[in-house]
């Protein structure tokens, strides 16, 4: 009753609407008719599964009117493992949910350009497929779109799409590199998962966000770069990337998030930017690989297992701003020295369990901190030396697990912790045509991050081209933190420009490059090779001018008075600048 109910409810709806949709046999192909737009729909067939060749037409007739094919439906093909070639005509925009699932027999497929969305697992388990090339309409690419379509050797995505949805290309085994297009904004949960024949891939600096398990099983990802522009790194992410050798971690990333890199024994070095503020849990679980570790002194929380099974590493500084240690460092078993800032409170169970190479604790915490018994389990404390501030010496003979250590002494170099040097500012500059970064530090490597606002999609005929490079650099050394954030914007304006008889201006108008640096509300600003008196006027945001000056030689300054943070319009000449004061 309660079915019956539901069909007359729909028949009244249908006719409300006026709308008469009617199935129909057509050349072997099911059609669902549509008479009121007057187009067709290709849906399952009735009478058994479609196989060989289909050839779908751009128009059908029925009743004597002509109906154009606008949609494959949902499920339309679904389990045809007997279709072997496919022709999609032009009229068609949409490709509905699971449309192809399961045509493991299809080997090659053109999608026209008039498609603009591809549904939801339309091509899962099309095993078969080893090509495939996204037309430049599509703009979403759904859930689990070509999940399973592990004989995909080759893919093109377009500058149009600017979202890859949720097991997108999970499974797709068989893709060994990837360009995703500056125009993709988010990168879903799952969406290359188990994808382990990639090697390479380039994280575009539009994206913001990367799903958790995205690349979740990439066993052959060897290198990869995560750009500026993302904030932080989801769970899983990069799960049992055991191929994964290098990596650096760019300095807007805040947070690094559970299992984000667990796994990953191929990793054996690791730069961790002083915008971290919290390691989760089992982060870098059995990164056995890794040799060298420096955490940054703006990390708060080291979550549990975050470090376990770092059985690479030899010595470990935790940093001043952590005040509880959890198990973060268990079964860390390559560990001869381990450096305990005053700031630690407490030490939980297990912290430090099964380091049994441990040697040598420097522990400046200057009363002894609540201690489990089980803080040290597995270690060889009595071959161990403790090394204590001299007031509390007796205090930490007298406690255990402390009193366990077979050497308790007193510190010597002072009460306070080694200060980890921090690496020198880089220096930005811009001469002959080049770009360079320099560190004082001896042997410190420049990260350098570079953001360019016309790479970016644009939708309408005109385009601002602004021609104004955004440039970030820190440096990073073993041994050191990593240096303070040095800023500089790039851009160029015209000089003595000349508009009469100029067929090609993009060729012939002279420009000359302009740097801007901030430091402490002050801005520099140079240009090499100038010659003739430039006005530079700043103003805030409101329109108030803070600053005025001239440039007339090759580097001027002027003081802003503006907060850091603030966003300064720099206008040089007749050219206007954008850019956040520092």
């Amino acid at each position: 009753m309660k079915h019956l109910n539901i069909t007359m409810l729909l028949l009244v709806l249908l006719s409300m609407m006026d709308i008469k949709v009617n199935a129909s046999i057509i050349d072997g192909i099911n059609y669902n008719i549509n008479d009121e737009n007057k187009t067709a729909s290709v849906v399952k067939s009735s009478y058994g599964r479609y196989s060989g060749h289909i050839s779908i037409p751009e128009s059908i007739e029925y009743n004597g009117e002509q109906y154009d094919v606008t949609s494959i439906g949902g499920s339309a093909f679904s389990g045809c493992s007997g279709l072997t070639s496919l022709t999609i005509p032009s009229s068609v925009t949409t490709i509905g949910e699971s449309a192809f699932s399961g045509c493991s027999g299809l080997t090659s497929l053109t999608i026209p350009s008039s498609v603009t969305t591809i549904g939801e697992s339309a091509f899962s388990g099309c095993s078969g497929l080893t090509s495939l090339t996204i037309p430049s309409s599509v703009t979403t690419i759904g859930e689990s779109a070509f999940h399973g379509c592990r004989g995909l050797t080759s893919l093109t995505i377009p500058s149009s799409v600017t979202s890859i949805g949720m097991y997108a290309f999970c499974y797709c085994s068989g893709l060994t590199s990837l360009t995703l297009p500056s125009s993709v904004t988010s990168i879903g949960m799952y969406a290359f998962y188990g994808c382990s024949g990639l090697t390479s891939l380039t994280i575009p600096s539009s994206v913001t966000s990367i799903g958790p398990r995205a690349f979740e099983d990439c066993i052959g990802l060897t290198s990869i770069t995560i750009p500026s522009s993302v904030t932080s790194i989801g769970e899983y992410t990069f799960y049992r990337c055991i191929g994964l050798t290098s990596l650096t971690i760019p300095s807007s990333v805040t947070s690094i998030g559970w299992y984000a890199f667990y796994g990953c024994s191929g990793l054996t070095s690791l730069t961790i930017p002083s915008s971290v503020t919290r390691i989760g849990q089992y982060a870098f679980y059995g990164c056995s690989g890794l040799t060298s570790l420096t955490i940054p002194s703006s990390v708060t929380t080291i979550g549990e297992s975050a470090f376990h099974g770092c059985s690479g590493l030899t010595s470990l500084t935790i940093p001043s701003s952590v005040t509880a240690i959890g198990t973060a460092f268990s079964g860390c078993n390559g560990l001869t020295s381990i450096t305990i800032p005053k700031s630690v409170k407490v030490i939980y169970d297990n912290s430090f369990e099964d380091c049994t190479s441990l040697r040598d604790v420097y522990c400046y915490i200057e009363s002894v901190p609540t201690t489990s018994a089980s803080a040290f389990q597995g270690a060889s404390l009595s071959s161990a030396t403790l090394h204590v501030p001299t007031h509390a010496l007796m205090d930490y003979k007298n406690i255990a697990p402390w009193s366990n250590f077979g050497n308790i002494v007193a510190l010597s170099g002072g009460e306070n912790p080694p200060t980890v040097k921090k690496c020198a500012t880089p220096s930005i500059s811009y001469t002959k045509g080049k770009l360079s970064v320099k560190c004082s530090t001896k042997g410190a490597s420049c990260i350098t991050t570079i953001t360019d606002t016309d790479i970016k999609t644009h939708s309408g005929n005109e385009i601002d081209l602004t021609v104004t490079y955004d440039i970030k650099v820190y440096a990073t050394a073993a041994g050191y933190e990593n240096s303070d954030m040095a800023t500089a914007t790039l851009c160029w304006i015209d000089s003595n420009p000349r508009t009469e008889g100029i067929t090609n201006p993009i060729a012939k108008v002279e420009a000359r490059p302009i740097l801007i640096q901030s430091q402490n509300g002050v801005l520099t600003i140079s240009s090499e090779g100038n010659t003739e008196p430039t006005p530079v006027r700043v103003y805030n945001t409101a329109g108030q001018m803070t600053g005025l000056t001239s440039l007339t030689g090759e580097m001027t300054s002027v003081n802003t008075n503006m907060n850091s943070g603030d966003i300064a319009i720099v206008k040089i000449g007749e050219k206007s600048i954008k850019m956040v004061v520092k």
